[in-house]
């Protein structure tokens, strides 16, 4: 599972680093490692304070600094911006802006949760949902060995998410080492706790995945990440062409696996997530790429239209067109 954007912007700040005063003295081989480091005991203690403070305060907190990105001109207001406008084609201009300062809101409240992910022990990460809605049918198929395919959007909370669903169930995920390499120990270490088992992004990955669904285990996919060129196939997305992976459709015709898709809805006032999950649309069985593709981007649309504002929209899903235009 990807590691949240907030978190991830720190690492990079910290890493690309170029302060002549710490650099002028040492190498550039003696450098990159000590920022490196640095970068991640910065982000380890915002982790560690913000795994004991309360939600409640942390989304105060995520409201304010989400105002400043929305106040302040950068990337990804933008582009959130950007793509409210074109998947919500329908609302008014304010409205429009109303849904982008709310998803620029959810996007810093999405960072400061990272620490209740990944720092508390796992009965604490569980113990933040506080409410869920139709999980038993995927535990039902779990159970009974079929084989499940768990589509996860960048929607809500999507670590606790997994952690969630996945408990009791064993579950594979593919996963893609950061650069920093205390922050791969760290998130390698997170996932132990919880027993998810993690296949490299690659041929060998996919592999490891085509067995655990023989076996009759769980395979986690974020089905709205931009693949390789070789990956995908152009969908239909809030009625945008979305350069769509084809994993998990040819995950799907491999056996019989059940397919479903779900989030982590953030409550108000700190009282925790809502786990919602839904059996994906049937199409995603459908032996033609393109319209199993088009399946996937329902299932994830069908979710994200119950919380639009905590769909993670500062990501450039569209920055890949059929014609090579430029989209942002």
């Amino acid at each position: 599972m990807r590691q949240s954007a907030c978190i991830n912007t720190l690492i990079r700040r910290r890493d690309n680093a170029s302060e002549p005063k710490i650099t002028d003295s040492i190498s550039p081989k003696e450098a990159s490692p000590t920022l490196s480091r640095l970068g991640f005991l910065v982000a380890l203690g915002f982790l560690r304070l913000t795994s004991v403070l309360p939600l409640r305060l942390l989304h105060w907190i995520g409201g304010g600094l989400g105002w400043l990105f929305a106040v302040i001109p950068n990337r990804s207001a933008a582009t959130t911006r950007r793509n409210i406008a074109a998947c919500f084609p329908a609302l008014s201009s304010a409205e429009q802006e109303s849904l982008a300062r709310q998803s620029l809101k959810g996007m810093v409240c999405t960072g400061l949760e990272m620490g209740k992910a990944w720092i508390l022990p796992i009965e604490g990460t569980l113990a933040q949902v506080t409410e869920v809605e139709g999980l038993a049918a995927l535990q039902a198929a779990a159970k009974a060995g079929e084989g499940v395919i768990l589509l996860a959007p960048h929607l809500g909370n999507w670590e606790i998410f997994g952690y969630f669903v996945c408990e009791g169930i064993a579950s594979n995920f593919m996963y893609q080492p950061p650069k920093n390499p205390q922050m791969d120990a760290l998130l390698r270490g997170v996932r132990a706790k919880s027993g998810i088992q993690l296949a490299p992004t690659n041929r060998k990955g996919v592999a490891i995945l085509l067995g655990a669904l023989q076996k009759g285990e769980l395979v986690g996919v974020l089905p709205d990440q931009v693949p390789t060129d070789e990956g995908g196939v152009y969908a239909d997305f809030f009625g945008e062409s979305a350069f769509t992976m084809t994993l998990t459709s040819r995950l799907a015709q491999r056996g019989t696996p059940r397919v479903f898709c779900g989030f982590a809805q953030r409550l108000p006032k700190g009282k925790g997530f809502k786990v919602i999950v839904h059996e994906a649309d049937a199409g995603i069985y459908d032996k033609d790429l393109g319209a199993s593709a088009a399946a996937i981007n329902r299932s994830v649309e069908r979710c994200v239209r119950l919380a639009p504002e905590q769909y993670q929209w500062e990501y450039k899903r569209f920055r890949r067109q059929p014609d090579d235009s430029e989209f942002y």
